[in-house]
């Protein structure tokens, strides 16, 4: 508003007080005489006393801005706004705006969609054919020594043996050495025309036989990957409510097309959300156990589904076995940098030698002995957040250290909060479930669950805490948004504890590879392996550990969601690394 309309404006309000005051009196006059009762005068008067006061008060101030305001509505918007945000714990943090997440979640998205472009499929003879394929050892030489690269060239071709123009096979490369219990991963590089450079780090000295396998064909890949964005409904969530003494069953999902009355459960903060239908009469927070079992539904059509059939699932290899014979060497492969949080882990980040795990990008100490693992164990708080593999650790230590002992929470079944203490050491170790999606069969218990970035949040934190994470095999069968989405919120939770606690000890546990499961649209390691690809960038400028289970169970050849005892003790040794 210009200066010469606001004193227009102003001397117009003046003008209408002084016509106000001057009729007041008459008009006062005037309705007194409609009423002779004195107590209804009396009340009149008081009424007109207020008006006139409130009046002359509205006189007294810059009327100017008051109006300007009545005249714009923003200013009442904002107002609801501020309201409706305030009573939610989105207004929590308002150096976040609401659409960051969002726009990192499409801008990560757009990074995997070039990576797994829609590719052609009609029929199987024009896939990928293992048998088909050719590798080329680059380079060859008569003799190799520990510490040197080799390279594979590998020139993928269909069945009727027509080499393919495009890439995006599902790959796995390694070497090994039976005799020797050896074992490290080989690093692939797609070119995008239908080759492949497979890289070999020649880590230990004997007889080496390298292999590459052939998982999923490039439009396997692309097809697992359009399925997988495509619904959330392949998994039924079947809640349980409490209603006195007996439970009632209703359906609950990460998302319901249901005309029903929902019972909502949201993080306002994080965005993370699921939903239940409402049983009739039952409150929502009755909600108390869950369980899940497979839906007989797919997104692939039977064409795609006969690259998955369990015939075309076994894992081919590519080429014949190349045996090279390692020489010694001068050259050290060891680093004198410590292992400590914050490294950047290569890939591969170790291999397996004697059935132990050598990293090969800092200085690792042997915890081979009860002693050595419980003076680092002194005055630790751990808490591992994530899925059973993880749990699988808490066993570890209650079989090894046994002054560990077991705190019951009066929980049941395997899901449950598992404690481990040792109070003359001042020992604590905790494993929790993350929360939705979990998939299993078997019921548990939604009473003390949380996500993962409120359980962070818990965390005091110090140089004697540890937080141990891992996401990923429960999120396979659903669209990658919401492991995206839940990874961005672990990284900022991750990144509160930091600033309130810089020297706690944050570890993350990528996933392991798994039995290849004749229900590859839901379980497929193509899915893990983009997971993976995604946390990987989601966490690159964080000052955490990496433990690269991936690449473990690789090297390991484990065929097991749950590998066995000798790998978990050594994902625990890498741990033990970082924090002592």
């Amino acid at each position: 508003m210009e200066p010469a309309d606001a004193a227009g404006l102003r001397t117009s309000w003046e003008n209408l007080h002084r016509r106000l005051r001057a009729s007041a009196s008459l008009i006062l006059i005037r309705i007194l005489t409609l009423f002779p009762n004195a107590t209804v005068r009396k009340l009149l008067l008081m009424l007109v006393f207020t008006l006139v006061f409130w009046v002359m008060y509205l006189a007294s101030k810059d009327h100017t801005e008051f109006l300007f305001h009545l005249r714009n509505p923003t200013i009442l918007k904002q107002w609801s706004i501020f309201k409706r945000f305030s009573q939610s714990e989105t207004f929590q943090n308002p150096t976040v705006s609401p659409t960051e997440t969002e726009l990192q979640i499409r801008e990560i998205l757009e990074k995997m969609h070039q990576l797994t472009p829609p590719r052609p499929f009609t029929y199987l003879n024009a896939t990928t054919s293992a048998a088909h394929s050719v590798a080329t050892l680059l380079n060859p030489r008569d003799s190799y020594c520990r510490g040197d690269q080799l390279d594979v060239r590998l020139e993928v071709r269909d069945h009727l043996g027509r080499r393919k123009e495009y890439g995006g096979d599902f790959l796995k490369a390694r070497m090994s050495s039976a005799g020797l219990k050896a074992g490290a991963s080989g690093r692939v590089t797609d070119f995008n025309n239908g080759t492949y450079l497979v890289s070999f780090t020649l880590f230990w000295e004997g007889q080496v036989s390298l292999s590459v396998l052939l998982m999923h064909p490039s439009e396997g890949a692309s097809a697992l990957w359009r399925a997988r964005n495509q619904g959330y409904d392949r998994v039924i969530f079947t809640g349980r409510f409490a209603n006195g003494t007996s439970q009632v069953l209703s359906e609950c999902g990460l998302t319901l097309n249901s005309s029903a009355e929902l019972c909502e459960y949201l993080d306002a903060r994080d965005q993370e959300a699921f939903y239940c239908v409402k049983p009739p009469h039952i409150s929502c927070e009755a909600l108390t156990h869950m369980s899940t079992r497979n839906r007989d539904i797919s997104y692939l059509s039977k064409e795609e589904w006969r690259l998955f059939h369990r015939s075309n699932l076994t894992r081919e290899q590519i080429g014949q076995s190349n045996i090279l014979e390692l020489q010694k060497s001068n050259q050290s492969m060891n680093t004198e940098k410590k292992c400590r949080v914050g490294m950047k882990t290569p890939f591969p980040s170790g291999y397996t030698w004697k059935g132990s795990w050598i990293t090969t990008f800092c200085k690792q100490t042997s915890f081979n002995t009860i002693k050595s693992i419980s003076d680092c164990l002194q005055r630790k708080l751990i808490y591992l957040m994530g899925d059973s593999t993880l749990r699988q650790w808490i066993y570890y230590f209650k079989k090894i250290v046994r002054s560990l002992r077991l705190f019951d929470q009066h929980g049941t079944g395997l899901f449950r909060t598992h404690i481990l203490l040792d109070a003359e050491r001042h020992i604590l170790i905790q494993w929790r479930k993350h929360s939705h999606p979990f998939v299993t069969q078997q019921i548990f218990s939604l009473k003390d669950e949380n996500y993962i970035p409120r359980e962070i949040d818990q965390v005091a934190g110090d140089k004697d805490t540890a937080v141990v994470i891992t996401i990923g095999q429960h999120f396979r069968p659903f669209p990658i948004n919401i492991f995206i989405r839940r990874a961005i919120n672990i990284k900022k939770a991750v990144e509160r504890l930091l600033l309130r606690s810089p020297e706690t000890k944050v570890i993350l546990k990528t996933e392991n590879t798994r039995e290849v499961h004749q229900n590859a649209e839901m379980f497929s390691d193509f899915h893990g392996y983009i997971q993976n690809l995604i946390l990987r960038d989601i966490f690159v400028d964080l000052n955490v550990g990496i433990i690269d289970a991936w690449d473990m169970t690789i090297a390991y050849l484990t065929a097991d969601v749950h590998p066995p005892e000798n790998v978990i003790a050594n994902q625990i040794g890498i741990f033990l690394n970082y924090i002592c």
